[in-house]
This record gives C-alpha cells, sequence and structure tokens, in this order.
C-alpha cells in the first residue's frame, strides 16, 4: 500500500503594499478579504489535518480567518503550530525597498542582480536559493514525523515556490517564474510505494495543482 502525505500550501492572505516594497520578513499584517473567499476555500481542504504555519502574523491570522468556516462544515482544525522554516525571503538589508531603491541602491551591480536574483544574497539576509534549501529540509522531516497525514501549510509565495523547486528539482531561477497569488491553494504530494514503481515513477514527489485560485477570487 502506498503511504501518500499530502501537503496543501495556502499563500497568506493580502496585505498594504501600495508602493510595493520588499516586505520579506518584515511582521506585516494581513488584510483579510471579505468572508465569501474563505468560504470558497475550505471545502477544497481536508478535514482531518495537520496545520501549520510561519512565524509570521500574516500566516496566522489568514489560518484563523479559515478556521471558523472549515468548523462551518462541521470540522474541527487542530491548534495552528508554527514553524519559522516555511517563512518567507529575509531580504536582509533590502527589506523595506522598492524597485526603484533597490536599483539606486545596487547601482552597477542591479544587472548582475538582474540577471541571477536567485542566487542573490542581500547583507544580512539569505538568497532565494537558501531559502528552497531550509523549505526542502523542513518539509522533509514534517513528511517523515508525518507520513500519511494531510498537512495544510500556510506560507508566502516564495516558500511555496521553494517547495515546488525541492519537489520538481528545478533551479532556483525556474522556481522564480511560478505565480502564487494570495489564498491560492497549491497542493503537493510525497508517497512512498510498497514496492519498486516503473522507471518513471519512481519520484517521490507529486504535484496536483498550483495557484488555484476559487471560483470569484480571480
Amino acid at each position: 500500500m502506498t503511504v501518500t502525505t499530502r501537503w496543501w500550501w495556502i499563500r497568506h492572505d493580502k496585505v498594504h503594499n501600495p508602493e510595493n516594497r520588499l516586505y520579506g520578513q518584515s511582521d506585516i499584517k494581513a488584510v483579510i478579504s471579505h468572508a465569501g473567499a474563505y468560504e470558497r476555500l475550505a471545502p477544497s481542504l481536508p478535514a482531518d489535518a495537520l496545520w501549520l504555519c510561519s512565524h509570521l502574523s500574516r500566516t496566522r491570522e489568514t489560518a484563523a480567518a479559515l478556521r471558523p468556516h472549515m468548523e462551518a462544515l462541521g470540522h474541527d482544525p487542530p491548534e495552528t503550530l508554527e514553524l519559522p522554516e516555511i517563512a518567507e525571503q529575509d531580504f536582509g538589508a533590502w527589506q523595506g525597498m522598492n524597485f526603484a531603491e533597490l536599483k539606486a541602491h545596487l547601482g552597477d551591480g542591479f544587472d548582475a542582480f538582474w540577471r541571477a536574483p536567485a542566487e542573490a544574497r542581500p547583507p544580512g539576509g539569505e538568497s532565494f536559493a537558501e531559502v528552497i534549501a531550509r523549505v526542502a529540509e523542513a518539509v522533509g522531516r514534517i513528511t517523515e514525523q508525518h507520513p500519511g497525514r494531510d498537512i495544510v501549510a500556510f506560507a508566502h509565495g516564495g516558500s511555496i515556490r521553494a517547495a515546488l523547486a525541492a519537489a520538481l528539482e528545478l533551479s532556483p531561477e525556474c522556481a522564480l517564474r511560478f505565480q502564487i497569488r494570495n489564498l491560492s491553494l497549491t497542493r503537493i504530494d510525497h508517497l512512498v510505494p510498497d514496492e519498486d514503481p516503473p522507471s518513471g515513477m519512481r519520484h517521490p514527489w507529486h504535484v496536483h495543482q498550483v495557484n488555484q485560485l476559487h471560483p470569484e477570487d480571480d
């Protein structure tokens, strides 16, 4: 019998960021959407799941906003556990800058950064490639600890792209091409078969959906 551990990734709700600044690990609160968005999301999720969020409040606030809609369906979600390793990228000294400010800050180095942004490490921060490594380690550890479970992870655009990169063995640059919208659902399954599968099916990770929005949410 194949043991399947299902990861249901949800990007946090919107934040107030009119100047499009790199907010990264700044602890900005979520701007909670109208109840209808959560009502449409809730039926897509499993009833008996482990709930995780990052240490940033916008993910916990999103989980809290979804909870009553799960309860209305007769589900009883557990306490949301904090997993800091699925937080957004730490932009270090660049955090809080908008595009124009970052360009001015980097000067002649801006073109080099734009050619390979996933490998660039901000002073005091981390590169997107490093985000992939930390998310992959955490996902692997939780998957080993909870085999066969459904895991609902309230996370961030960067950490969900990182999970996809690890599952699909993508380069960091390729993974940045994924669009991950607020309140979108991405599902990645980990399979451990009880016997050797055909050669084309031996990779343990299978991606079922990416950036799924619900009717009226697009």
